[in-house]
């Protein structure tokens, strides 16, 4: 596989992931104590650490690229393995 390609599925990977994680530890105002602004929605996150939520992101998508990379390498799971219905390819 090449460099590029497997750059272009870090990244794509990075991404999905990053959007996935958004809701996972966050804490709203209610929940962290705080008193809300008036016109504050009551579902606002109190804080968001950017840094931190894409530093798991990317340490998640490289071990996704990895193991992406080695199926790939490996041949462990193919289309065929995943062709349920008997269709030919």
């Amino acid at each position: 596989m090449q460099l590029a390609s497997v750059i272009a599925i870090y990244f794509l990977i990075f991404v999905a992931v990053a959007f996935i994680m958004l809701p996972f530890g966050v804490k709203t105002d209610e929940e962290a104590g705080h008193e809300l602004v008036p016109g504050q929605a009551e579902s606002a996150p109190t804080s968001f650490d950017l840094k931190r939520h894409l530093a798991r992101a990317a340490l998640i998508a490289a071990a996704l690229t990895g193991i992406y990379v080695l199926n790939y390498e490996m041949g462990w799971l193919t289309g065929e393995d995943l062709n349920f219905f008997d269709r030919e390819f």
